[in-house]
C-alpha cells in the first residue's frame, strides 16, 4: 500500500491547484482523476481570468477584491497563457444607466490593486474602431476596461504538470470508488478505467474537489451522509462558437434586456467565441449539452449588437459545462455566489477531509493556499514554511518571457518554422516550446504532420509531459486546435497515439 500525506480526487483547476500548492510544501501528494485533466468544468469556460464586473452589482466586494488580485498574480506566474484583454461594454439605452456602469467601473479598477494593466476610459464608439462592428447609429457611448483571458484547460495541466515536477503523483483516467477512515488515515480503492486493475492507496488527508460531483462523491465513494439540503447548485452554462464578427483583438460585454451580461471574444483562429447562459441543471454533468434553445438565446442577445446578425447555422461548434456553485438559496442562478466555500469533516479520532464548493478559475491559486491553512493542522509540519509559495512561482513555461518576446526568440533559433506556427508554441509552452524543438534544423526533424502545425514532436511531448493519451486530450485540452481537424483527422492521430503508447515487444 503506497501512503501520502495527501490525496486529492479530482482533475479539474482546483484539485490540480491543491495538489501543487502541497507538493510545493513538500507533502507527498497523490491526484486521482477519473477522465482527463480538465475534462469536466474547468475546459468549459469563457476562459476570462477576472474580477467579475457584475458581482458588484451583489455587493460581493470581498470576491471581487480577490479576484483582481489574483488577476494580477496570474498575469506574472503565467505570462504565456495569460494575456491583457480590452474589453469594451456599450451602454445600452433603457439599461443599466451610464452613470452607473461608470461608477462600476471605477471601482472595479481601483478596488484590487491593479498595477499591470490600463484602466477604464470612455469611448466614442460613432468614431472608435471597436465601434465598427456594432450596428451604425445604435451606440454611441461605450467603455474599455481591463481584464485578462487564459486557455482554461492549459492552466489546469501547468498547475498538474508542476506538480508532478514537484513529487505528486498524477494519476489520472484513474476512479477513486471507495475511501474509508481507517486508524487515522484513509485507506482509498482506486481503479485504472482502461484495466480495471484495482489498488489501495492510504492518506492522512483527503480532498473532495469534484466540482459537479462533489455531493455524488461524499455520498457514493466516501459514505458521507449528505445533509437534509443541498450544498451544491448545480448550473449549466453554455458557449457557441460562428466565424469571426470583429478582428480588433478586444473583446465585448453586451447587456441583455434581461440584465444578464453576455461576452463576445475572439476564439482560435477567425472565430468568436459568445458565452454564456445560466440555467439550473440537474441530471448527470457528464452528458450536459447545448440545448437549440439556449443557442438561439445567445444568437438573439448579439445579434441586438453586431451590425451581422448571428443564427443558429452560422454555430460551428457549442459546449455546456455544469458549474458545481454553493447554494446560498438565491432565486435566480445568475445571482449565486460565485464565491468558494470549504467544508472541512474532522472527527476527532478520524482522518480529516476537506470538500470543496464553488470557486472559479481565477481564484484557483488562493482557493488552493486557503485549502492547505485549513489542512495544515492534520499534515507534518514542515509544510506550513512554505505557505504562499505559489503566488511567486512560475507555472511550467513562463519564466523566461511573454509569449510575444519568445515567438521572437524561436524565429531567431528555428527559422523554418511558419510564423503562425512558432506564435502558437510560444502561447501555449512558453518557454518550454523548446523542448518541442530540441535538436530540430528542418520542419521534417519534427516528424509527421497531422495538420494545424501539429507535429509528431508536439505530440510526443503532450503524452509524454502533459499527460496526453487521446486525440481529444491533444485536440481540445491541450492545444485547442480541433476546430481545424476533421473527423478522419483526430482519428488518424488516435491511431497514432495508441500505437506510440502501446509497450514494445522485445524481437
Amino acid at each position: 500500500m503506497t501512503r501520502f500525506d495527501l490525496a486529492v480526487i479530482g482533475g479539474g483547476i482546483n484539485g490540480c491547484g491543491i495538489a501543487r500548492d502541497a507538493a510545493g510544501r513538500g507533502l507527498a501528494v497523490c491526484l486521482c482523476e477519473m477522465d482527463d485533466l480538465a475534462s469536466g468544468t474547468s475546459s468549459r469556460s469563457t476562459g476570462l481570468i477576472h474580477g467579475g464586473l457584475r458581482y458588484l452589482e451583489y455587493y460581493d466586494f470581498r470576491l471581487v477584491r480577490e479576484s483582481l488580485r489574483e488577476r494580477e498574480v496570474l498575469l506574472g506566474i503565467a505570462p504565456h497563457v495569460v494575456q491583457p484583454l480590452r474589453i469594451v461594454l456599450p451602454y445600452r439605452r433603457g439599461l443599466r444607466p451610464a452613470w452607473l456602469l461608470r461608477l462600476g467601473l471605477f471601482i472595479y479598477d481601483h478596488i484590487g490593486g491593479r498595477k499591470r494593466l490600463p484602466p477604464t476610459r470612455m469611448l466614442d464608439l460613432a468614431r472608435d474602431p471597436a465601434g465598427i462592428p456594432l450596428k451604425p447609429r445604435k451606440f454611441r457611448t461605450g467603455f474599455a476596461f481591463s481584464d485578462c483571458r487564459a486557455d482554461d484547460a492549459r492552466l489546469v495541466v501547468l498547475n498538474a504538470r508542476d506538480a508532478a515536477d514537484r513529487g505528486a503523483a498524477i494519476r489520472t483516467r484513474t476512479k477513486v470508488v471507495m475511501a474509508r477512515r481507517h486508524d487515522r488515515h484513509w485507506e482509498i480503492t482506486v481503479e485504472d478505467q482502461a484495466s480495471r486493475r484495482r489498488d489501495i492507496i492510504a492518506a492522512r488527508a483527503l480532498v473532495n474537489a469534484t466540482g459537479p460531483w462533489v455531493e455524488e462523491t461524499l455520498a457514493s465513494c466516501l459514505g458521507v451522509q449528505p445533509p437534509a439540503h443541498r450544498r451544491a447548485r448545480l448550473v449549466k452554462g453554455i458557449h457557441i462558437v460562428v466565424p469571426q464578427l470583429f478582428d480588433h483583438g478586444g473583446a465585448y460585454m453586451f447587456q441583455n434586456s434581461d440584465g444578464r451580461f453576455i461576452f463576445a471574444l475572439p476564439h482560435e483562429g477567425a472565430h468568436t467565441l459568445i458565452g454564456t447562459t445560466e440555467r439550473d441543471f440537474s441530471g448527470n454533468p457528464a452528458e450536459v449539452a447545448a440545448a437549440a434553445e439556449e443557442i438561439q438565446y445567445l444568437c438573439d442577445a448579439v445579434s441586438e449588437y453586431f451590425a451581422q446578425r448571428v443564427c443558429a447555422t452560422d454555430v460551428v461548434r457549442s459546449y455546456a459545462g455544469v458549474r458545481p456553485l454553493y447554494d446560498d438559496r438565491v432565486g435566480d442562478a445568475a445571482a449565486a455566489t460565485r464565491d468558494y466555500v470549504l467544508e472541512l469533516d474532522a472527527p476527532p479520532e478520524g482522518a480529516p477531509l476537506l470538500s470543496v464548493f464553488g470557486g472559479k478559475i481565477t481564484t484557483h491559486r488562493r482557493l488552493a493556499e486557503v485549502a492547505l491553512d485549513r489542512l495544515a493542522p492534520f499534515l507534518p509540519s514542515p509544510n506550513r514554511h512554505r505557505a504562499g509559495w505559489t503566488a511567486f512561482a512560475t507555472l511550467p513555461g513562463g519564466a523566461a518571457c511573454e509569449a510575444a518576446a519568445l515567438a521572437q526568440k524561436l524565429a531567431s533559433d528555428y527559422p523554418f518554422l511558419e510564423p503562425s506556427h512558432r506564435g502558437r508554441l510560444a502561447a501555449t509552452y512558453g518557454e518550454r516550446a523548446q523542448r518541442i524543438l530540441a535538436g530540430a534544423r528542418t520542419t521534417a526533424d519534427l516528424g509527421r504532420a497531422f495538420g494545424a502545425t501539429l507535429t509528431e514532436a508536439e505530440v510526443r511531448y503532450l503524452m509524454a509531459e502533459e499527460f496526453a493519451r487521446t486525440a481529444a486530450d491533444v485536440l481540445w485540452r491541450r492545444t485547442k486546435l480541433g476546430l481545424a481537424f476533421s473527423d478522419n483527422d483526430a482519428a488518424a492521430l488516435d491511431r497514432f497515439m495508441a500505437v506510440a503508447s502501446a509497450p514494445q515487444t522485445a524481437r
